[in-house]
């Protein structure tokens, strides 16, 4: 294919997916007031002289401009479309790089859409299970006597940029597998930066958890890193059948007049070699 043939795939490809998010978005738009009281719960969760209650003893958050519960109603929509298109908008990105890929790795294509997105929904879950903690210990910096009163926009700013973070980060292992098969990683390149990757996967961990309890830090770190080392094994697996069907492939492309390989491998100690046990030869026919 062309440039312009791969760009004007790709351009059919994200309409595609923005007409998908469209219809998730409108999902959402109906399911605002559900959504709205689970991403309320890591702010409820706090102890009660740390958050702002109304009235009622409700933890309550506030806005300040007019058009701001509107804007707030459609960002939690959008999120809400984005994350429900992920098995759309994974599938179009795997079909748009799977011409560079042989025609028995096209056929990963329903494991990929589904990896791609339990990966993505288990760190949203990860994420919304550490954010009650992280929330705890940034408000508990302004010190006693202080009650935090949060604009309902910041809020779900930093709440739902956590969760896209978190989610996006679990895809990692995906894309080290799909770099690998299409020929960009090798699996000795990966093995010779496993120790850096793992390092880097614990400072973006302490980067993404912002509490001083180290248990949430590994609570992210750990998982990612088994995520990681599973897609090492996966592509030493890919690379590995790769050379063997290469090799048999070389085999049998040889042309009549050149001997092929010996087979150099020793016998073991205890048999004997080929030279010292013949095969029997059968006796002549009287």
């Amino acid at each position: 294919m062309t440039l312009i043939e791969h760009l004007i795939e790709l351009r059919n490809r994200l309409l595609k997916v923005a007409l998908v998010v469209a219809i998730g978005t409108i999902v959402g738009w109906f399911l605002y007031e559900h959504l709205l009281t689970l991403l309320k719960h890591p702010y409820c969760a706090l102890p009660a002289n740390r958050r702002y209650n109304g009235a009622d003893g409700q933890c309550q958050l506030v806005f300040f401009g007019i058009a701001d519960g509107f804007m707030i109603r459609l960002k939690v929509a959008f999120i809400a479309g984005l994350i429900l298109s992920a098995p759309m908008w994974l599938y179009q990105l795997w079909a748009f790089i799977t011409p560079g890929l042989k025609r028995a790795e096209r056929k990963w294509t329903i494991v990929f859409v589904a990896a791609g997105s339990v990966l993505f929904a288990a760190g949203v879950t990860v994420a919304y299970l550490v954010l009650p903690k992280a929330i705890n210990v940034l408000v508990g910096f302004a010190g006693p006597g202080v009650t935090p009163l949060f604009a309902v926009k910041d809020y779900l700013s930093f709440i739902t940029s956590m969760l896209l973070v978190f989610g996006g980060s679990f895809e990692l292992p995906l894309v080290v597998v799909i770099l690998n098969l299409a020929g960009v990683l090798s699996y000795a390149r990966l093995a010779r930066s496993q120790r850096m990757a793992i390092f880097l996967i614990f400072v973006f961990a302490a980067i993404a958890t912002p509490s001083q309890d180290i248990l949430s830090m590994i609570f992210m770190a750990v998982p990612l890193c088994l995520l990681f080392e599973l897609a090492v094994l996966i592509a030493w697996a890919n690379d590995r059948r790769k050379a063997r069907r290469e090799a048999a492939s070389a085999l049998a492309n040889l042309p009549d007049d050149v001997a092929s390989p010996l087979d150099l491998t020793p016998s073991g100690v205890d048999r004997p070699s080929a030279i010292d046990d013949p095969a029997p030869i059968a006796p002549e026919e009287r």
